[in-house]
């Protein structure tokens, strides 16, 4: 996966809402995950959201078992610091998506906006599959959201992937089930608009 100092970098040398990705609140997300139908007392994690407010949402939302992973600590230490006392329920974590260990199915809801798409090879792909289908229970429910077809090549300075709906489901292969799938266009700080896709998929249980 990217250089963890690219992403230390950007984290310690830019505001959180100053980066192109930023979202005052993650609506759409929020939005799939209430449509999943989990309870309250599920266990989700949110991939790649160290500086993200997904995480604000689902807590003021009651979800009482988060997991917030990056590989940025300095962006994983922003979201600590502006929750407060109010993140100490809240599961860190500071590892390679495609590199770190899950206990098996033990996760809920997987929820990824914007990790998935810097994976360019197909090594780390097939890699960062493998941990769904390990953290994942059995009817467990997969977030994605990538660029789209006519979204940016590029993002931070770094190449990326770019999928239609069929095209991210087929990452994922057979044991998954496309549930729906949406677009949105993304209004950055900047003022430019950038093409997402979202995928909602759950895991079979056979």
């Amino acid at each position: 996966m990217q250089n963890k100092d690219h992403w230390e970098k950007v984290y310690t040398t830019k505001a959180p809402d100053s980066v192109s990705w930023f979202q005052a609140h993650a609506d759409m997300s929020m939005r799939l995950i209430r449509a999943s139908g989990l309870g309250r007392d599920a266990a989700l994690i949110d991939i790649g959201g160290g500086a993200s407010t997904l995480v604000d949402d689902l807590l003021d939302d009651g979800y009482a078992h988060v997991t917030v992973l990056d590989l940025s600590a300095a962006a994983l230490a922003e979201s600590r610091h502006r929750l407060g006392a109010r993140g100490a329920g809240v599961k860190w974590v500071e590892a390679d998506i495609t590199r770190t260990t899950f206990e098996p199915h033990s996760i809920d809801l997987w929820h990824d906006r914007a990790v998935f798409h810097f994976l360019t090879t197909q090594e780390d792909r097939e890699a960062y599959v493998k941990q769904v289908l390990r953290a994942l229970k059995p009817g467990g429910h997969v977030i994605m959201a990538t660029f789209g077809s006519n979204g940016p090549t590029q993002c931070s300075g770094l190449p990326v992937m770019r999928y239609a709906p069929d095209e991210l489901h087929a990452e994922f292969g057979k044991a998954f089930t496309m549930l729906t799938h949406e677009e949105q266009m993304h209004h950055t700080p900047f003022g430019t608009d950038q093409q997402f896709i979202y995928c909602m998929c759950r895991k079979k249980t056979t």
